[in-house]
């Protein structure tokens, strides 16, 4: 059996929204110390809907594959149903994951929730 999912090759060798948002109002950044993942998110949001998510992401295989995964789960979502994603969905929506690269799929639903914590701290001190 092969390590990885066609899937999880085709988003690791094609990721989805790769890049910066210049003006994103959410941007998350978590990392993980033990294997050197970095992931960073950028959520363009407007009428509590999800308009833009890009991504950087410094990491193997598994954790740029599940970056571009979840961008594409909550890409034009509302911001209550992007909450929602867990990183079981991220690491089904790839057809799984090695049990010893999950914590990639961890990492993106973090990075995903620094974004909308930051938007939502973003939108209470603007007044919004």
């Amino acid at each position: 059996m092969a390590l990885y999912s066609e899937k999880v090759m085709d988003h690791f060798i094609n990721p989805r929204n790769v890049g910066v948002i210049e003006d994103a109002n959410g941007v998350g950044e978590v990392g993980n110390a033990k294997c050197g993942d970095i992931m960073k998110m950028y959520l363009k949001i407007e009428d509590d809907t999800i308009k833009d998510v890009k991504f950087e992401t410094f990491g193997c295989a598994s954790a740029i594959a599940s970056s571009s995964m979840a961008t594409e789960l909550i890409k034009g979502q509302p911001v209550s149903e992007a909450m929602k994603l867990t990183n079981k969905a991220v690491a089904e929506a790839l057809d799984g994951l090695p049990d010893y690269k999950m914590h990639c799929s961890v990492l993106a639903e973090e990075a995903i929730r620094a974004a909308l914590e930051d938007y939502n701290n973003k939108s209470k001190s603007n007044g919004g």
